[in-house]
């Protein structure tokens, strides 16, 4: 059978480029051939009234819609996203950037998919999204193919539709064979706004084992890390530095982050024009590695987390509420670590030596990532 996956666009967002690369990789040892079908968030008449879009409804309602920061032309990107563009065309399977819902509907003629599968990394929250109803598979039209959303996100608790896209979503989700969510409030959401039962599942990311991902990282032949403490935070600020300072200094390790030292999140237009070197981002597998090599982890990231349970790292994760405090929660609660999370807003009395019960986290893991394998079957096979 052929798959196309749909999915964010494949930038530099490491957690987007993994769970990208985890669901290829499920897909094809369940025996199937499968390609991503790629859409290019930045460029486009569509993406710049998006980009308009967002720049309104951030200034009316800041903590629900981030502001879009500077896009870098294309001969910039190509700096900026070398090493992650590297990853991109080495291990994951991709068509050409599509920039319009006619070159959606053409792809969908010229691939020939039997099936698609929709997910993850808050495919279906609108801020994020200037093709939401293709994530819906509009441009599918009424072809006899199967339709699966695995781990589709919302990234948030909240209905964030507006009514004229829930009106046109509707019979859209309706049409899929099966809905799962990477959130257990999607669960809820689907049914209440979409009309559709779904399933909670694993993200994509949790269905590859950890020495999958070894695996990956000595194919490339990374580099140890320099430092015994992983910081991936991705809304620095000075409370979130001085936590990471004292635990470092409690616990005798070295603080290293794997950013570019110009990080996407607060980079200026002047700093693409001027010290673009700076803003390039380190591989995915050196971001990898770093999981593999530090002794602790301190995240503001959904992904952060992720990863840190794979590989069995004691974490601190900090809440990040503009980014979707959904996403934190559900995933901690499915493991019982809910005492990993900290309010950014007090970081001053917490147990730096709190463990982790690996063993009861490895068994949900491995029962979980069974479930969740032999439901994509399941349904790709009906």
């Amino acid at each position: 059978m052929k798959i196309g996956i749909l999915t964010q666009p494949l930038h530099s967002n490491y957690g987007g480029l993994l769970q990208n690369y985890a669901l290829q990789q499920t897909l094809i040892r369940l025996g199937h051939v499968v390609e991503t079908i790629d859409w290019e968030g930045g460029s486009g008449l569509r993406a710049m009234l998006y980009r308009m879009k967002v720049q309104v409804l951030h200034t009316l309602f800041p903590n629900r819609y981030p502001l879009l920061k500077y896009m870098p032309n294309d001969k910039e990107k190509s700096i900026i996203q070398r090493n992650t563009n590297h990853f991109i065309n080495t291990y994951i399977n991709h068509t050409e950037a599509m920039h319009s819902y006619e070159e959606f509907v053409k792809q969908a003629s010229k691939g020939k998919y039997d099936a698609y599968v929709v997910g993850s990394d808050q495919c279906w929250r609108p801020c994020y999204n200037a093709f939401l109803p293709s994530m819906f598979l509009d441009f599918v039209q009424d072809k006899q193919v199967k339709r699966i959303a695995y781990a589709a996100s919302f990234g948030t608790d909240k209905w964030e539709f507006t009514p004229q896209q829930t009106a046109v979503c509707v019979p859209l989700a309706k049409k899929f064979d099966m809905v799962s969510v990477r959130e257990d409030s999607g669960v809820k959401l689907c049914k209440e706004h979409l009309g559709v039962d779904a399933v909670h599942v694993l993200d994509p990311t949790m269905l590859l084992t950890k020495e999958e991902y070894i695996q990956l990282i000595e194919k490339e032949k990374e580099p140890k890390s320099n430092g015994t403490l992983f910081n991936y935070i991705l809304d620095p600020d000075a409370k979130k530095s001085a936590f990471i300072q004292k635990v470092a200094k409690a616990k005798g390790l070295k603080a290293f982050q794997v950013l570019p030292k110009c990080q996407a999140e607060i980079r200026t237009k002047e700093d693409v024009k001027e010290r673009i070197e700076d803003c390039v981002f380190p591989g995915v597998t050196t971001w990898l590695r770093a999981f593999m090599d530090t002794e602790i982890t301190i995240v503001d990231s959904f992904h952060g987390m992720v990863f840190s349970i794979i590989f069995n790292k004691p974490f601190w994760a900090i809440g990040n509420v503009s980014r979707g405090m959904s996403r934190f929660t559900s995933l901690l609660k499915m493991f019982h670590l809910e005492d990993r999370l900290l309010d950014a807003d007090n970081l001053d009395d917490v147990d730096f030596s709190k463990p982790v019960d690996w063993t009861m986290v490895n068994g949900i893991l491995e029962e979980k990532r069974r479930e969740c394998k032999n439901l994509l079957l399941t349904n790709l096979n009906e």
